[in-house]
């Protein structure tokens, strides 16, 4: 049997850091009732301290020493090299949705962003205590566990018509996410390609299936 990689985190502080992944649900719960302008703004701003804060602890010990007091049991060995001065995930995530948010419209972003917080939280903790079988470079229990949890993001998710081609293309989208997710891992932060993959198959199949849809959520802000 091929061997499972484990993540370099125990599953206990694995659990902390989905347990704080899951706080990134105030994001789209916010942005659903703010305009695009007033999230980007926001969002900015919370993104360039984090980011800048990040980045400092490799060139500031003073900001190390409180940075890792604080953190350091919940980064990733990647995320502490000193080498590679990569960011953390709570960054990528703020990154990811600062971008999103301009890329896309709000509807596609609300799904694209709770599958990423939802999903990629359930396939880590899934995928660590039960993975057994390969599949691409992570698990298939987790790629699974990432799928069904998508599904379920899709259907509580808002939608414009409700047409059940918006369900289907959703779930498209919900399995493409699952496989950008699994093989993202040491590639790309998948809290970067996750959303962003999925952002752009919505739309795309929008386009494809329902052309005459404006992609705009009746009765909520812009």
């Amino acid at each position: 049997m091929t061997t499972i990689d484990n993540g370099t985190i125990n599953y206990r502080d694995e659990i902390v850091r989905k347990l704080i992944h899951l706080c990134s649900l105030s994001i789209p719960i916010a942005y659903y009732f703010i305009s695009r302008y007033d999230a980007l703004v926001i969002l900015s701003i919370i993104t360039f301290v984090i980011v800048a804060v990040d980045l400092l602890r490799y060139f500031s010990p003073k900001t190390a020493k409180i940075f890792y007091s604080l953190f350091g049991f919940l980064l990733r060995e990647h995320e502490r090299d000193n080498n590679k001065k990569a960011l953390n995930g709570a960054s990528y995530v703020l990154l990811s949705a600062t971008i999103s948010v301009f890329l896309f419209p709000k509807v596609l972003f609300l799904t694209a962003f709770g599958i990423l917080i939802i999903s990629d939280s359930t396939a880590a903790l899934v995928g660590r205590k039960f993975g057994k079988h390969k599949f691409f470079r992570k698990s298939l229990e987790g790629t699974l566990a990432f799928f069904v949890s998508a599904i379920v993001v899709v259907l509580i998710s808002p939608k414009i018509t409700g047409d059940i081609y918006e369900y289907l293309i959703g779930f498209f989208a919900a399995g493409a996410g699952a496989i950008v997710e699994n093989i993202s891992h040491g590639w790309v932060d998948d809290n970067l390609s996750v959303p962003i993959a999925i952002g752009f198959i919505m739309w795309a199949l929008y386009i494809i299936i329902l052309p005459n849809v404006i992609l705009i959520i009746p009765n909520v802000p812009r």
